[in-house]
């Protein structure tokens, strides 16, 4: 399949004027099957394993059959990546971790009382350990993301000083703390160390959406509360670390907000930027009423603007076309394009449509920092090193250029928004 060699992160004249773009996912999924994880678990819970994977249910269809060893398949995922047109990946979690009740992007926190937290902060390590050798067998495309356990800040400051051994240069993934859970909320002081690691290390924090999200419980309405709501969820993460002064202590620090859409994050801001002036000693000044209870706004020395500008990126799976106007408002340089790859709702096996679709019109300068260069920033992934690769499986120039228009799009691809938005929504 080819393996990446020596060269840089950042694009050199040749990659910056080749017919290929060197295509990045920053939103993919992956992980062992049930039985995978057993050699990745430390032999005292062999016997634990065993009993919960003999009653195990898999409650996801979609990582069950042939299909699921796309997950754990190196060589079969390489070549639907490939044939995608996608060279390189950052891998996000899928598949259940031993000893939990389903996968731990989505799953809410275990309260402190369960009598669990030990098994599962076990599952969490075998997992990551599996991702590291995942990532290993192809070198220089697979960023990897360690996780953690907010239960255990001093071991998931351990954890992550393994991981970052171990060639996870995916960073860190930031559980949710929902309201009603046993861990304390984002914006306490109980995670410096965990920023603070991360910073000195130069891991990111990726924060996708999921866990954030409160238990909506066992109602017929509650899937579809949970889809309508989930990102919103997510989103608070954004101003729980900006007023909370982590950005503010932490400026090397680099946060990735993962699958929550484009779109929300201007007028966001702008509310956030509103808030900070009307919280803060400014606002004060102008006789706010809020400002007596603006804390430690103070103490902020910049703009929730300017610190999104300076430490923060999205990682914008299957952007929407609506949404791609809106890319200097964000940031050209702040937007990563991930295919969600392979989620049902992903835009796998379309990519090359969907790249057409959002970004026919665009400068070719932009769609190329935007669909890799952002990443290979972020992540350290080597465009040089790729370019041989995109030069194979890469989508051209040329074709990224002409539109899709909404004839041509799959009737099979409407199970992904990017496509059906397109389709029924005109954008």
């Amino acid at each position: 399949m080819g393996e990446p060699t020596a060269g840089t992160s950042q694009p050199t004249a040749a990659t910056a004027e080749a017919e290929n773009y060197v295509v990045i996912s920053a939103d993919c999924h992956g992980g062992a099957n049930v039985a995978g994880y057993r050699p990745y678990l430390e032999s005292r819970y062999h016997h634990d394993f065993d009993a919960w994977q003999a009653g195990f249910h898999n409650p996801y269809p979609d990582i069950e059959g042939d299909d699921a060893e796309r997950n754990w398949d190196s060589s079969r995922r390489l070549a639907e990546l490939e044939a995608d047109g996608v060279v390189a990946e950052v891998l996000f979690p899928n598949t259940i971790p031993p000893f939990f009740p389903k996968t731990s992007l989505v799953h809410q926190p275990p309260g402190a009382s369960d009598g669990d937290l030990e098994r599962r902060w076990a599952g969490l390590r075998a997992h990551n350990r599996w991702m590291a050798d995942f990532c290993a067998d192809a070198p220089g495309r697979r960023a990897g993301i360690c996780q953690i356990m907010l239960h255990d800040v001093e071991g998931s400051v351990a954890e992550i000083r393994w991981a970052a051994e171990a060639g996870l240069t995916g960073g860190v993934l930031l559980p949710g703390a929902p309201p009603g859970s046993d861990v304390p909320p984002l914006y306490a002081p109980d995670y410096e160390p965990v920023w603070s690691v991360c910073e000195e290390l130069g891991l990111p924090i990726n924060h996708h959406s999921g866990s954030a999200a409160p238990d909506y419980g066992d109602y017929p309405a509650a899937q579809a509360m949970f889809l309508l709501e989930v990102v919103w969820w997510a989103h608070r993460t954004l101003w729980h670390l900006i007023f909370s002064g982590v950005m503010e202590r932490h400026p090397n620090l680099q946060f990735v907000f993962t699958e929550q859409g484009t779109a929300w994050l201007p007028e966001e801001i702008a509310r956030l930027d509103y808030y900070h002036h009307r919280l803060s000693g400014a606002g004060a000044a102008a006789g706010s009423q809020e400002s007596k209870f603006g804390g430690a706004m103070g103490a902020l020395s910049l703009k929730p603007s300017e610190y999104w500008a300076r430490q923060c990126q999205l990682g914008s799976s299957f952007i929407r076309a609506a949404e791609v106007p809106l890319r200097d408002q964000v940031g050209v340089e702040r937007i990563m394009w991930g295919s969600d790859f392979p989620h049902l709702e992903g835009c796998w096996p379309y990519s090359h449509q969907h790249l057409r679709l959002a970004f026919a019109g665009v400068p070719t300068d932009e769609v190329r920092v935007v669909v890799g260069g952002n990443a290979a920033r972020v992540y350290g992934f080597d465009l040089d090193a790729l370019a041989p690769l995109a030069a194979r499986f890469g989508p051209t120039v040329a074709e990224v250029a002409q539109p899709l228009g909404v004839e041509d799009i799959p009737d099979d691809s409407l199970r992904c928004p990017a496509f059906a938005s397109a389709r029924f929504l005109g954008g």
